[in-house]
C-alpha cells in the first residue's frame, strides 16, 4: 500500500513514516515510479516504533534496540525490557517530583488564600523547598578573621 494509506491505518502522517525511514527505523519497499510501497510487515514494524515514541522513546533510543520492531517471532526482546523499565523509572521520578511540586503549589496557594502574615510559620517554610529546579543562593558573608 502507499504511504497515504498507509499513515490513515497507523493513525500518523506521511511526514512521520517518512522520518521513520529517515532515521533508519523502516526499510520501505518502492514501486517502479519510486512510490514508497509499504507491505503489512513494514505496518507492524511502524505501528511499534509510534507506540515507542507515545511511551517517551526517542528515535535514537529506538533505533539502539532495533530488534524489538522485528516480526520474527523470536520471544521476548530482553533489551526492550530493560530499556522499558529503565523509562518507567525515569517516569517514576518525574512523577514524584510532580507530586511534590503539586503539594508546593497547594501549599503556597493556602497561604495566599489565607494572608501571607496570618501564621509565623508561613516565614520559617517560604524559604525551603524541595524543588530540583529552584536554585538557593548563599549570601557570601566575609569572614571576620580575614583582614582583606
Amino acid at each position: 500500500m502507499q504511504a497515504k494509506e498507509a499513515s490513515e491505518r497507523l493513525g500518523i502522517t506521511q511526514r512521520m513514516l517518512r522520518h521513520y525511514e529517515k532515521q533508519d527505523l523502516l526499510s520501505v519497499g518502492r514501486t517502479l515510479n519510486g512510490y514508497r510501497r509499504y507491505s503489512e510487515s513494514n505496518l507492524r514494524r511502524a505501528g511499534r516504533i509510534r507506540d515507542f515514541i507515545a511511551t517517551g522513546f526517542s528515535t535514537r533510543e529506538i533505533r539502539a534496540m532495533s530488534a524489538c520492531l522485528s516480526d520474527d517471532g523470536s520471544g521476548p526482546c530482553v533489551g526492550g525490557i530493560e530499556k522499558m523499565l529503565e523509562k518507567l523509572e525515569h517516569i517514576e521520578r518525574l512523577k514524584a517530583e510532580l507530586d511534590d511540586r503539586h503539594t508546593a503549589v497547594l501549599e503556597r496557594l493556602a497561604v495566599l488564600k489565607n494572608g501571607i502574615s496570618s501564621s509565623d510559620e508561613t516565614v520559617e517554610t517560604m524559604g525551603t523547598t524541595t524543588d530540583p529546579f529552584v536554585r538557593h543562593e548563599t549570601p557570601a558573608v566575609p569572614d571576620a578573621t580575614d583582614p582583606q
